[in-house]
């Protein structure tokens, strides 16, 4: 729509005081408007005036307040053009303020070390048409410029009350803005402006939930900047926490809650009602946007924006809301707004209450409305999807996410009984033998859970098997009360961890090590397989400024021990198929295998350089290779390198190719393997590399061929049917994929292969026998032999060919090269293989319940199916073991 100049301007003079009496005292940029030169007319409202800095920028804000105001009635200038602009004019106001502060004390000096923080609607470039600015002023007593007998505290006040004097004090040319400081720590009984060092020991010591909930939005925006900028940084910790800090969620939710009960006025848009504050009004949408963002945003940096809309927008992108969710509050959060900006172009005050009888029908014509009806209605319109997200926020403590879960029970009228044994023992838990339950702060805790939790123990498969786990989860905690808070705040997460703690000791045991992994399941995404592993890597592979390597490789853990550890509680809820689990896991391994190397590689080059034409290619077998991964997989990986040995890096300290690429691998190596505070990722295994462990950990790509085609044995050759590329440029993956197709596509004498095949799996047989009934990789008939049989065919008749041993399985069956059977076989025992990691480790028959999900994840109706099943899936490969290697393989059912 075509911008209606005339019309913005007759509805401001005849309806806002404030823009008529600005459209009289600025005559030439009435006429540029009036001409419909908008941009013109924005140009020249932000030249500066002459004068002193005080009367310039009043003379300034009254200029830039008509241009914006008319263009925006005009429908020429965006809401968020305004708002833009607005708050860069905040910034170059406070900036110029500051500067004048300081060279009126020390004339030629800048502001140096002396520093604006926008926070708030300011920070985000949010603010309104006659919105306060609450900035924090700090100041670096070293730096600070002050004359030689002023001690740096006594100037740095001297300046603030300067800059608020300057900025917020009316006079017959107006104002600048209202400055309020009291965002500033212990405002109460601080300084106007703080010492850095004290602004860091409080944010780091004694700050409050609400002052995290500030910083979201803060940025440096006038004086010294850069120092801004990096105190930002020293602080994002506090603000952005790694693992969340589950007694802040219980403050969060003590705000969103306050919000509501603090409002005031009419429930519902009619006259009195607040815009901002009002049910359904500007600041539930921002609260309900950094609520969100408090929460996920220390594990998600996507989240750490600062607008709302581009909160909403990062909300809906990482599925932590809905699309429609983010739509429907930015369209009412802008539209609000709008309203708001009518209301205040009025008087230019600070007003955000829809008004009564003549007052409203005026605003609403300065709009565009009929009268304050329509307005009213409006309004309403704008409200409704509002109120009803931030009631959806409210529920959140008492519904807990995920609630899709089969074995979680997120309402039952029909709660469990409490054998008395049960919740006697719960209550021996408090006499002291655990150092995690001797504060008065974790007994605090401890007790607010404490119904919920014997609840959730008598209503769990186990009960007593439940109460040993928490028992020893509590003996290796060093503290609790997170933990505690995180169950108070999220009731529903008592089942999913009452099923961890019961069903798969794996998963138990990595709670009682990393008890923050429960951050995982807190939102509604729990239960979702992860993406691809590029969206993976995307996540992993997120940066701040201020990262250093190990910075990178602990987000690397971070994400990485959660994802595997989600994908367990996915697999023991049965949220998917276990193969579908299995693939997560590969590509989530593949993801981090990614990062990894491009972590170490920039690292690595920042000394030694790189060589020109030549790059570390990772090449995965075994279950990695078959994109099949379970818990307890190794990461079975071949490092080549492209290039030839005669190659040199080009960095201060060169190295020859060998080694520049043997020392890259060994810290990608380190990087997946060695444990840290975030804990060990993987067992990296390159014991498949040419020559084993007596050759070196990289090889170049033309060394392995050549090893391939005159000294690898038969077994070596077999594994190179799961090989596949799994980091490696498109053109280094070529050329690694036509050596392995090269050397997979060799004639080989039948005879050989089979005698070759039958005496290696004999050894293995010797020397690794089954752990247990359930080990239907080592059983003969089982998944060990299925392999064999397949690699065979696979080197035997250049046949089916693709690391995927499903996909092989699915080619051969077509091709009439096995039974059907076979394939069900796998798939059986595939199922049962990823399951019995985490519900039966030792590979025993395990609890009933964990017994009968296993049975139920490998298509069975219970246990004794599961166990006929796998008998006769035995059988069925051993008759194919006949066929194909004329030997007959004993059965021990």
């Amino acid at each position: 729509m075509a911008a209606d100049w005339s019309s913005a301007l007759t509805r401001a003079r005849e309806n806002a005081p404030f823009l008529a009496r600005a459209l009289e005292r600025r005559g030439e940029l009435a006429e540029l408007l009036a001409a419909g030169e908008g941009e013109a007319a924005l140009l020249r409202a932000k030249d500066l005036p002459e004068g002193d800095t005080a009367t310039a920028l009043r003379r300034q804000r009254l200029s830039l307040a008509l241009v914006l105001a008319i263009g925006d009635l005009a429908g020429a200038f965006d809401l968020a053009k305004v708002m833009r602009e607005l708050s860069t004019f905040a910034d170059r106001a406070l900036h110029a303020a500051m500067a004048a502060a300081v060279a009126r004390r020390v004339p030629d000096a800048a502001p140096d070390g002396f520093i604006g923080l926008a926070l708030g609607k300011h920070g985000a470039g949010e603010l309104n048409y006659s919105s306060d600015i609450d900035p924090i002023l700090l100041y670096d007593p070293e730096t600070l410029p002050r004359r030689e007998r002023d001690e740096p505290g006594e100037a740095a006040q001297r300046y603030a009350r300067e800059v608020v004097r300057m900025l917020s004090e009316v006079t017959s040319e107006g104002y600048v803005f209202r400055v309020d400081l009291r965002l500033r720590p212990a405002s109460e009984v601080s300084p106007l402006a703080i010492p850095l060092d004290a602004a860091i020991t409080h944010y780091e010591s004694s700050a409050l939930a609400w002052e995290r909930a500030a910083y979201i939005r803060a940025r440096a925006c006038a004086g010294d900047i850069a120092a801004g900028e990096a105190f930002l940084d020293h602080i994002r910790p506090f603000v952005w926490r790694r693992s969340l800090d589950f007694g802040a969620i219980d403050e969060i939710r003590r705000l969103t809650h306050r919000i509501r009960d603090q409002q005031q006025g009419p429930g519902v848009p009619q006259p009195g009602y607040n815009l901002k504050l009002g049910r359904g009004g500007i600041r539930e949408v921002e609260f309900f946007a950094q609520t969100h963002q408090l929460i996920h945003g220390g594990r998600d940096p996507v989240l750490r924006v600062r607008g709302t809309r581009a909160a909403l927008d990062a909300l809906a992108e990482t599925g932590r809301i809905s699309a429609d969710c983010a739509r429907e509050l930015g369209e009412s959060y802008d539209g609000l707004r709008v309203i708001e900006h009518r209301l205040q172009m009025v008087g230019d005050q600070q007003t955000h209450t829809l008004p009564a009888g003549e007052a409203l029908d005026a605003a609403a014509r300065l709009h565009g409305l009929v009268d304050g009806d329509a307005l009213t209605a409006h309004v309403a319109e704008l409200a409704r999807p509002v109120a009803e997200r931030f009631d959806a926020l409210l529920d959140e403590d008492r519904v807990s996410v995920p609630k899709s879960a089969p074995h979680v029970v997120v309402e039952d009228d029909a709660a469990p009984e409490v054998p008395a044994e049960l919740a006697a023992r719960v209550a021996d838990w408090t006499q002291g033998q655990y150092p995690a339950l001797r504060s008065a702060a974790a007994l605090g805790a401890f007790e607010a859970i404490r119904p919920d939790l014997v609840a959730s123990l008598a209503a769990s498969p186990d009960p007593q098997a439940a109460a040993v786990r928490w028992e020893s989860l509590l003996a290796r905690l060093p503290s609790a009360i997170n933990l505690f808070r995180l169950l108070e705040a999220r009731p529903g997460l008592f089942a999913l961890l009452a099923d961890c703690l019961t069903l798969a000791p794996p998963l138990a045991d990595e709670l009682a090590r990393r008890p923050e992994l429960l951050d995982a399941l807190i939102d509604r995404t729990a239960l979702d397989l992860p993406g691809s592993v590029e969206e993976l890597a995307a996540l992993m592979a997120q940066r701040e400024r201020g990262d250093d390597y190990e910075m990178r490789l602990d987000r690397l853990r971070v994400v990485t021990g959660e994802t595997r550890f989600a994908l367990g509680v996915q697999l023991i809820e049965a949220a998917h198929d276990p193969l579908a689990i299995a693939g997560g896991l590969s590509r989530t391994a593949e993801a981090a295998m990614q990062v990894a190397l491009e972590a170490a590689e920039e690292e690595f080059a920042a000394k030694h350089g790189r060589i020109e034409g030549s790059e570390l290619v990772i090449l995965g077998l075994g279950r990695l290779g078959g994109g099949v991964l379970t818990h307890a997989s190794d990461l079975d990986i071949i490092y080549l390198f492209t290039g030839t040995h005669e190659g040199e890096s080009d960095g201060p300290r060169p190295l020859g190719a060998t080694l520049y690429f043997n020392r890259l691998a060994q810290r990608v190596t380190a990087a997946l393997s060695v444990p840290t505070a975030q804990g060990a990722l993987y067992e990296v295994d390159t014991r498949l590399r040419p020559q084993g462990n007596q050759g070196p950990l990289a090889v170049s790509v033309e060394s392995f061929a050549r090893y391939q085609r005159e000294d690898a044995w038969t077994w070596e050759h077999m594994a190179l049917t799961r090989a596949r590329v799994l980091v490696a440029s498109d053109a280094a993956k070529s050329e690694v994929d036509a050596v392995v197709t090269s050397i997979l596509h060799c004639d080989r004498d039948p005879d050989t292969l089979r005698v070759d095949a039958l005496k290696m799996r004999s050894e293995m047989a010797a020397h690794k026998q089954p752990k247990g009934p359930l080990d239907a990789k080592l059983l003969r008939g089982g998944l060990v032999d299925i392999e064999f049989i397949v690699h065979l065919l696979q080197l035997r008749d250049h046949e089916a060919l693709t690391p995927d041993l499903g996909e092989a399985l699915a080619a051969l069956v077509a091709a009439g090269r096995l039974p059907q059977a076979m394939a069900d076989a796998h798939g059986l025992m595939t199922r049962l293989l990823v399951g019995t990691r985490l519900l039966a480790p030792d590979l025993e028959r395990p609890n009933p319940a964990a017994a009968l999900l296993l049975a139920r994840q490998s298509g069975c109706e219970d246990y004794p199916c599961l166990i006929e099943r796998l008998g006769a899936a035995r059988t069925d490969v051993a008759a194919v073991w006949q066929d194909v290697f004329g030997e007959t393989l004993e059965i021990n059912q």
